[in-house]
């Protein structure tokens, strides 16, 4: 899969902890109610934002696999959740033991791709499977695959931040739509995964598992970007001008102005949704 930085996902992290559905994260962390301990994958970990996230959620003892093809994001992830944690040690092993708020945490890193890795990433003994920002990048038949292989071992899913291709920046521009129109025909591009679902993601997955007749739980998770998130604004039109310019479907001088226009803007709002699906009890 394409990769992203460590500073990129250091700058988006606030937004993403503010868009976060809390409804759908209670339904997903139902699951754990009146229970000592909890074992959870995360594909796509990146910095270890979503176990920052949840830790405080879930029960006194936690086991994490965090998976990322990315060598360099998994020690990334390493350092921001010891400097995260009061308490972090590494066994022999390679394991991250951390402390946090009362919680007992061990953070197990694996490299893997996933476009080839499924089967040895879900192995063993799991409760939940998570993932943030992450099925927008893969293709159709992927999920597809990947539904169907959580659906065998009755895996739940809990997926949150997954891009719907809505977006409203302020004050509008002439080039808007043209450019949101061409971000998503890159956006459409292979990831490492063949052609990439994009916003239709969502629907893809809830028919999977609608189709396997599990519950689903969805809600907007939207970016609401002003003034503080000024430096976030500005690396997310500088990203989505340099994809549309990939494309030649927007006139040179059109992203420029657009991009001129967007880097200082004073508000924006980026569509996203959290997803929970688990079988039917």
């Amino acid at each position: 899969m394409s990769g992203f930085s460590a500073q990129w996902l250091a700058l988006r992290e606030p937004a993403d902890c503010r868009a976060r559905n809390g409804g759908v994260r209670a339904a997903a962390l139902a699951l754990f109610a009146g229970r000592g301990a909890a074992s959870l994958v995360d594909l796509g970990c990146g910095s270890g934002s979503n176990l920052r996230a949840l830790a405080e959620f879930l029960p006194a003892r936690q086991t994490w696999r965090l998976v990322d093809h990315d060598k360099a994001l998994l020690e990334a992830a390493r350092a921001a959740l010891t400097a995260w944690a009061e308490s972090a040690h590494s066994d022999a092993g390679g394991a991250l033991h951390l402390v946090k708020g009362g919680k007992s945490i061990t953070a197990h890193f694996v490299c893997a791709d996933l476009a080839d890795a499924l089967e040895g990433v879900l192995a063993g003994d799991i409760d939940l499977v998570t993932a943030a920002a992450f099925f927008d990048l893969v293709a159709a038949p992927w999920i597809k695959t990947f539904c169907a292989a959580l659906a065998a071992r009755q895996l739940p899913l809990y997926t949150v931040l997954t891009y719907d291709g809505i977006e409203q920046w302020s004050p509008p521009h002439p080039a808007d739509a043209a450019m949101l129109a061409a971000f998503h025909a890159h956006q459409a591009g292979d990831k490492g995964f063949g052609p990439a679902a994009g916003p239709q993601a969502l629907s893809i997955l809830s028919q999977a598992f609608r189709d396997a007749g599990w519950m689903v739980t969805t809600g907007q998770s939207p970016w609401r970007l002003g003034a503080d998130d000024a430096k976030l604004i500005a690396m997310l039109a500088e990203g989505s001008a340099g994809a549309v310019r990939e494309t030649g479907k927007v006139a040179p001088g059109d992203i420029a102005s657009w991009l001129a226009a967007r880097r200082g803007a004073g508000a924006a709002v980026i569509g996203h949704e959290d997803f929970f699906a688990r079988p039917t009890i």
